[in-house]
């Protein structure tokens, strides 16, 4: 007599509406597009899971709070933008080379300096760059406390270039129309202000122009002369 087929076993069984695992890359990479894309202030928890196709109490298991997912985001362009420059024996020059290392890497994803000025944020793998615009300083001839306060002054310098060209370039994205300074500076009177309608005419080009390291050469030269 035939014996029946020994019974197969079964799939598992799969809980419904189980979320899919995610990994913390997954979480870096879709968040890093959000802001590339639509900006900080679009970033959320909620937003985050949405896009991943999981829950914000799965997030929680990579990232606590929004705030640490930006540091997060942080030391991932760190790791992958900021380039170290070879250090120079002069301590000018290093002070020099590693801000404007700083400026390269934050001018191409002007959101990092959104984060960076708006909370008291930073990311670890930065503070090399840190540590050579201090230590610079310092070797120059200032004080620990008069090289952080020549630091923030080159930060200060560095963000607000980079923040006022970007939002520039975005506004001129979005809208071709004469600006309102070019209609101010196309009716200037030279009478109240000569040195200015002198150079009306090429305000936009010459404001325009990347003036970034001799600005920087020049602060760098004020802070040490003025100690």
């Amino acid at each position: 007599m035939p014996q029946p087929p020994a019974p197969q076993p079964s799939a598992p069984r799969k809980s419904p509406g189980r979320p899919p695992r995610i990994s913390r890359e997954e979480v870096i990479g879709t968040a890093r597009r959000i802001v590339t894309e639509e900006g900080v202030d679009r970033l959320t928890m909620r937003r985050l899971a949405t896009e991943i196709g999981s829950t914000p109490m799965a997030l929680y298991h990579h990232v606590r709070n929004k705030e640490e997912l930006l540091v997060l985001l942080l030391d991932d362009y760190a790791a992958r933008a900021l380039r170290r420059p070879e250090p120079a024996a002069d301590p000018r020059e290093r002070v020099v080379a590693a801000a404007a290392a700083i400026h390269e890497a934050l001018a191409a994803c002007p959101w990092i300096v959104e984060v960076l000025t708006a909370d008291d944020l930073m990311s670890a793998s930065a503070l090399w760059f840190v540590e050579q615009i201090v230590d610079g300083l310092v070797e120059c001839g200032l004080s620990p406390e008069q090289a952080v306060h020549g630091y923030r002054a080159i930060w200060y310098y560095t963000a607000g270039e980079i923040v006022v060209r970007a939002t520039a370039a975005r506004r001129r994205a979005d809208d071709d129309r004469t600006t309102y300074r070019e209609q101010v500076f196309g009716n200037l009177d030279p009478a109240e202000v000569p040195r200015l309608a002198q150079v009306a005419d090429r305000w936009t080009p010459l404001t325009g122009e990347d003036t970034y390291l001799d600005g920087l050469r020049a602060l760098v030269t004020g802070l040490l002369a003025a100690h």
